[in-house]
């Protein structure tokens, strides 16, 4: 993935984040678990991007 499409992939993903802490009123409590979640899957992601998470992506559950 070039760099420029992870770039702007993270300035969509925080300007979405952004306009929903902003403009969607919600408890803090849920804001704070959706930014936690995010934040989680963009680190999860960026981790599979750079191949440092490819090792685990052959663990099955069940």
């Amino acid at each position: 993935m070039p760099l420029i499409n992870l770039v702007v992939v993270l300035i969509v993903v925080g300007v979405l984040l952004w306009l929903v802490n902003t403009y969607i009123p919600m408890d803090g409590k849920i804001k704070n678990i959706l930014n936690a979640v995010v934040v989680i899957g963009v680190v999860l992601w960026l981790l599979q991007v750079f191949g440092l998470f490819s090792s685990l992506s052959g663990v099955t559950v069940g």
